[in-house]
This record gives structure tokens, sequence and C-alpha cells, in this order.
């Protein structure tokens, strides 16, 4: 019988190891999962490669894993937003690096990632820092610059709702990252709000089968990221 689920966010992270590439979807306060990242700060794993859209708020879910210095690299479109302070700070003492990636590329990226695609040719960024030292070619006369996909050891999905089988549906712009980075890591790891029996989600509306999924943990009230951040909060919790 094939159920994917586990009981808790401890047991869904355990197996997480020192120097992984883990891809976390989110964007800003919607399908963070911060309870799985919670966990994985609980685990202690170490020297990890984060890829994502941003470095996360406040001192909660992502911003609280690069806070206890857990990360080494970040690959990401915004390292910097309104009440990212973690990681400018840590970046400007040279404590963690970083990959920039513009949004449509670092999705792109992912995605050939997933689709088995090693490379391909974009003209964003051409004659811009992020270009340099890489692989140029003109195409239909427009210069383009080469970009790797890239795969991670791990995702960390937030989704609305999942059957036993790991069949996902997202709420609304939860859906950003969340289903391409499910396809391009060797285990995805989903906390769902609900999960429900097998048929009640119409095979139409599945947005990721459950083939990409590992592992999955219900949390059925997950925390809001955003009122966190707005009450200055700190994971773990002070």
């Amino acid at each position: 019988m094939i159920n994917k689920i586990v009981k808790s966010t401890t047991e869904a992270v355990a197996d997480i190891f020192d120097g992984a590439v883990i891809m976390i979807s989110g964007f800003g306060n919607a399908g963070s999962p911060i309870e799985l990242i919670h966990a994985l700060i609980d685990q202690g794993a170490k020297d990890l490669t984060i890829v994502s859209n941003n470095t996360g708020s406040g001192e909660v879910g992502l911003a609280a894993l690069i806070a206890h210095k857990r990360v080494k690299k970040m690959i990401c479109s915004f390292p910097r937003t309104a009440n990212s302070t973690v990681f400018p700070d840590l970046y400007t003492k040279g404590e963690i690096e970083l990959e920039l990636v513009p949004q449509g590329t670092l999705a792109e990226r992912i995605r050939a990632g997933g689709a088995g695609i090693p490379a391909f040719y974009t003209p964003t960024s051409v004659n811009t820092p992020l270009a340099e030292g890489k692989e140029c070619r003109t195409f239909d006369q427009t210069t383009c610059v080469i970009e790797y996909g890239i795969k991670a050891d791990f995702s960390l999905i937030k989704c609305e709702a999942a059957d036993r089988y790991g069949n996902l549906i997202y709420n609304k712009t939860a859906r950003n990252f969340g289903p391409i980075m499910c396809t391009a890591a060797n285990n995805t790891i989903v906390q769902t709000r609900r999960i429900v029996e097998l048929g009640d989600i119409d095979p139409e509306c599945v947005v990721t089968p459950g083939i990409f999924i590992k592992r999955l943990v219900e949390v059925s009230h997950p925390a809001d990221e955003a009122k966190l951040v707005s009450e200055n909060r700190r994971y773990p919790w002070s």
C-alpha cells in the first residue's frame, strides 16, 4: 500500500544531511513551509545550499535557518527585501555565499533540472555582471548567455491538500515555485494543510503528481510568517 504520510515534521526531515542542496518553496509568506524549516533547524543539518526566491523575513522560517548559520550558500533572486536583515548582515561580513539569479531564470533553471535539461540559453543578464565568465551565443541576432539546470537533494514544499499517494493541490499564489521544485529534487518533503481521502482530489485538478513526492506531513494550522515577523518573534521561540 502506498502511503507517504509521516507523523511529524521531525520525522519528515530526519534524513537531511550536512552539505545538502535544498529547494524551499515560497513567494514571501505564500507557500513558505515554515514548520518544515523549523524542524530542520531542530534537526541540526549544516553547510546547506538553499535554493529559494528570497532569503526570508525577520528571524523565523528561512531567515531563522540562516541566522543559526546552517546555510553555507544562497541561490536566490531577492537576497534583500523589506524585512530581511539576517542574510544582508551575514553577507556583508563574508559569512555566507550568494549566487544571484534573475527570478525568471531561477524558475527556468529549476524547471530544466526537473525535466532533465542540462542547460539553456537566455538573453536575460547579457551585458551585466551576472553574465561575466559565462558562455554567450547569438540566436537570430539576439545574444544569449548559458544557464545550467538546478537539481537538489531535497525540496521542502507547502501545499493546501494531499492524499496519501502524494498528489498535491495548492492554494492560489502558494503555487509558485513548489510544482517545479517537486520535480527537481531527489527527495521532496511536503507539509500540507489537510490530508484527504483517495479520490477526493479530482485527477484533472492535481498539480503535482504523487510520483514526485517522498514524504508528506499534515500541518493543519500553519504559522503565519508575516504575523510572526510583525510581532518580532524569533525561532526557536523565546
